[in-house]
Formats: structure tokens, sequence, C-alpha cells
């Protein structure tokens, strides 16, 4: 999308999971646990509900932020990401989507640029509807399946033991530091910093 008045919003930052408090703590709600995070320690708060979606505004530095959780359930995510994106001017390169990666450890976060949806139904269907793969991302591990037969859905709706909370943790702080060195310094020079 290109739009030729400058937008609200600089930036649309995106984190996925699924409503309801019975997926909280899940593996599939740690984009949700990644923006509430960062909605925390940048002043922000999700204060308006529509386009299928909480959302809500913060700053970093001169940047002013759209933080958005949809509520949709995972796998029609993109209906609120396309519904603000539209509504709001906001262009795909200013769009960052944040959600969990089975392939990835916990504690670990990982950025591209573009790229597949890697298997990710949230990611498959913003992809579909925005009609682009050009979308940036942060990925958070969330540790892969116990054994290859475990099934996916159950793995990915468990919620994280005890033991993970200390690299939950430090996931969560890591990302808080990515979004905000994506905003001011750019995707690259947050991969060069954050992915491990």
């Amino acid at each position: 999308m290109i739009f030729s008045k400058k937008p609200t919003y600089d930036w649309l930052i995106v984190g996925l999971g699924n409503p309801t408090s019975q997926y909280d703590n899940t593996r599939h709600n740690i984009g949700f646990a990644a923006v509430e995070r960062f909605m925390d320690e940048n002043g922000g708060s999700f204060n308006k509900n529509k386009y299928d979606a909480l959302f809500g505004e913060c700053k970093v530095g001169a940047n002013r932020l759209l933080v958005v959780k949809p509520q949709t359930f995972m796998n029609c995510s993109g209906q609120a990401v396309q519904k603000i994106a539209a509504f709001y001017k906001i262009p795909t390169d200013r769009i960052l989507i944040i959600f969990d990666d089975v392939s990835l450890s916990v504690g670990k976060i990982r950025m591209r640029k573009n790229g597949s949806h890697g298997g990710h139904n949230g990611m498959k269907n913003i992809i579909a509807l925005m009609g682009t793969a050009e979308i940036m991302r942060l990925k958070i591990g969330v540790g892969q399946k116990p054994h290859p037969d475990y099934d996916l859905a159950d793995w990915v709706l468990s919620k994280f033991p005890q033991s993970d909370k200390e690299n939950l943790d430090l996931a969560l702080k890591k990302s808080n530091l990515a979004i905000k060195e994506i905003i001011t310094k750019g995707i690259d020079s947050a991969m060069n910093k954050y992915n491990n």
C-alpha cells in the first residue's frame, strides 16, 4: 500500500494471540504478552476496541505507535491488521508482526524483513489478506514439541511451565528492546543486535 498523505501513526505494532483468558500464558499468546510488556514500559494502554482488535498508542522518541492485539482468534488475525492499516493509512513497510515460533528455544528471538508464513496460521492469514509477504516480523521462541508425533495445536495451546519463566522474561525484555531498535535505527540494526 502506498499513501500520499502522512499517516496518523508512524508504526503499526501487532502482537498475535487468541482472545479470552483461557489462552493466557500459552505458547501461542506470546505475541500478546510481548505487546502488553511493551505498552507497560512505554506508557501506553489498550483503550480502544474496534476493527476486531484491542489497541492503543504510545510513543518511542518522536514516533507515534499504534499497538494492536487482534481479537479474531489466531487464524483470522489478518482481518484486524488489514482494517487498521487501511483506516489509519499505515504502509506495510511500517508494520511489525510479533508471534510465536516453535523452531526457536524459549528465550530466543529472531527478526526477518519478509518471507513465508513458515507454517504459522496467523501470519499466513495476514500475508493473504494484506496481499504481500513484505512485512517485518519478530518471532519469539516457544520451544519445539517434546516429540515429533506430539500434536502441534496441543503444543502451542499449552501453557508455559514455571521452569520457563526466567527465559520467557528474558525474551520479552529482548523483544521490547528490539522493537525500539527497529523503530529508531531500522530492522538491519535490530537483526544484527538481537538475532541469536
